[in-house]
């Protein structure tokens, strides 16, 4: 067996290695998955450690949630990973780049017409993936979501988000490629650099616009009212220089009980924006079981989607606790930890371009996965990205799992330090409980795959001695 390996062709043994490896993976993580399972079968009682934090009743909720979630994972799982393989397999990649030569022939537009049949691949290529994704998202919404009370969504308004969706990615992805084509094939030998530099300038600018111009295209953004509140963000930014600018309210309660804060913006011009789910004095879910003004026939007849309220009351955080979780989100920015994840990113981003740069010219590669006459440039980003990447991108994803957890125990540090310790401690189990997050964890699962450290052990960290 292992001598008719070693004879095969080059461009097999790649084809072979990366279906290997990427089964390998599904399979690691399908064994983490199953130990996390156990976990939600087996612990049955709130442990005693966990006796003043959390309910017996809020502990039953979170546990059946969680084990939901995990047996959806796993499904949805096996199946995208089965897609993924027959279309390997069939050869549905070259297939589809054909397919999209001939749609682009019939406009008028030859084969050295690449990028133009690029955009149409790419086009191809997203809508077979929301068709076949579509029944996981609409089965995890308003199955598995609405059972368990969180979500807001009617069918009409998933739709139309979900088309929403596709076409500002359209309009985003498509001139984007595009140039990032036009950029490597004039590029020259030192292509590369230039790539990196526009994929640079292209994140950065969308960061810049998502909140201001994308955003509010999916949700309402309002300026959060004056009022006590408000002033004491404002003398907290303004007591460890953060420069802030504006404060917003997002509706994430349309979509949603689950509750979230950010802050984004460059230089001096930061903005933090708040979900109304945050705040339990302004969440509409905190307020009573009634329909929106007009019963659901006058609603439906006005053109208006409505939808109950949701079974979790008063859920969010008092004011103090708000700013105890925006003392955290602060601490982020104050320690750095922004720049240093953005740093990483560019410094990754450089080195897969440089190493594109070096493998495009490798015929097999491009043959390994069925285009044994083309090398187009948009495959040989997907191949060399995708696949030969893969065991890099698995090792890489890894680590910024355990720094992203150290940077949460910093943050949470730096919210003691300005004297919110019991806030967020209070404000941590609330969010724990309004999310029926699971306290306990697979140690292998949660190394793995917890990009925050499980509740206990940030709690501990909080009352525990202070850290130099």
């Amino acid at each position: 067996m292992l001598l008719e390996i070693l004879a095969l062709p080059v461009e097999d043994k790649i084809f072979y290695a990366v279906l290997v490896f990427s089964w390998t993976v599904y399979i690691w993580e399908a064994y983490l998955a199953y130990r996390q399972r156990k976990i939600y079968r087996t612990t049955m009682h709130v442990p005693t450690e966990l006796g003043k934090i959390m309910d017996s009743e809020t502990f039953e909720k979170s546990r059946l949630y969680q084990l939901d979630k995990s047996n959806f994972g796993f499904w949805s799982g096996l199946y995208s990973e089965a897609e993924g393989t027959l279309i390997l397999l069939l050869g549905g990649i070259p297939f589809l780049w054909k397919v999209s030569g001939i749609l682009t022939a019939r406009s008028g537009f030859g084969p050295e017409y690449e990028i133009s049949q690029s955009l149409v691949f790419l086009m191809l290529a997203t809508l077979f993936s929301a068709f076949t994704g579509l029944p996981w998202s609409l089965y995890n919404t308003f199955v598995i979501e609405e059972k368990h009370g969180f979500n807001q969504q009617t069918l009409g308004f998933f739709l139309k988000d979900a088309l929403k969706k596709f076409a500002v990615t359209q309009c985003i992805l498509l001139p984007v490629t595009s140039l990032l084509l036009y950029i490597i094939k004039i590029g020259g030998d030192y292509f590369f650099i230039y790539a990196w530099l526009f994929t640079l300038i292209v994140s950065l600018i969308l960061v810049t616009i998502y909140a201001d111009y994308i955003a509010p295209l999916f949700d309402k953004f309002t300026p959060l009212p004056d009022g006590e509140l408000k002033s004491e963000i404002e003398s907290m930014a303004k007591s460890i220089y953060f420069p802030l600018t504006k404060v917003y309210v997002v509706e994430g309660s349309k979509r949603s009980s689950h509750s979230n804060a950010y802050f984004y913006g460059f230089f001096k011009n930061k903005r933090i924006v708040l979900f109304d789910t945050l705040l339990e004095d302004y969440s509409p879910l905190n307020k009573s079981g009634e329909k929106e003004p007009g019963t659901g026939e006058e609603n439906e007849a006005a053109g208006i989607e409505s939808k109950s309220k949701p079974k979790n009351k008063k859920q969010g955080c008092s004011n103090p606790e708000v700013l105890a979780v925006l003392g955290h989100e602060l601490g982020h920015w104050k320690l750095g930890h922004t720049v240093k994840n953005i740093v990483i990113s560019q410094m990754n981003s450089f080195l897969c371009f440089f190493l594109f740069a070096v493998l495009i010219g490798r015929k097999e590669l491009f043959m390994a996965f069925g285009f044994h006459d083309t090398q187009p440039t948009l495959m040989g980003l997907m191949i060399i990205f995708q696949f030969i990447f893969s065991p890099y991108n698995e090792l890489l994803s890894f680590c910024l799992t355990v720094l992203s957890r150290r940077f949460e125990f910093q943050a949470d540090a730096f919210a003691r330090s300005m004297g919110r310790s019991s806030e967020l401690y209070s404000a941590l189990i609330k969010l724990n409980k309004d999310n029926l997050g699971f306290p306990v964890a697979d140690w292998l699962f949660s190394m793995w795959h917890y990009s925050h450290p499980p509740l206990l052990e940030r709690l501990r960290a909080l009352t525990g001695p202070k850290q130099d």
